[in-house]
């Protein structure tokens, strides 16, 4: 029985059919996950007390477009560096109310995860 790199194929590393597809799949499924919690975060922000008015409002519900349009774009070469860009921007909305910069963090952490994880299967 001969391997890929005996029979002058390419060297899979992770053993996925299609691993950019894979990838793509979990950076975007970062994003729109992302892009829920941000619309589900509005109501409880404004009951507890939050002051977040109507442009912290428009701020979260356009973070949250960006998103799921970046995940939808995950194919371009750019939309990953744009995934990064749009983290610093949620953690950046902590301006409008502290839990959107943990929010940021918390997805911060997870963008940074699915970029080892790119990294590592994709080399």
């Amino acid at each position: 029985m001969t391997t890929p790199s005996e029979e002058g194929g390419p060297v899979r590393r992770s053993g996925l059919k299609n691993p950019q597809a894979a990838v793509r799949g979990m950076g975007a499924g970062a994003l729109v996950l992302e892009a829920i919690i941000l619309l589900l975060a509005i109501q409880p922000i404004r009951i507890l007390g939050g002051n977040l008015t109507g442009w912290g409002i428009g701020v979260v519900i356009a973070l949250a477009v960006v998103a799921v349009l970046i995940s939808g774009m995950m194919r371009r070469p750019w939309a990953w560096q744009a995934g990064t860009v749009l983290q610093f921007l949620v953690l950046a909305s902590g301006f409008f109310h502290w839990s959107l910069s943990v929010i940021g963090l918390i997805f911060g952490a997870a963008w940074a995860y699915a970029l080892h994880v790119r990294r590592t299967i994709l080399g």
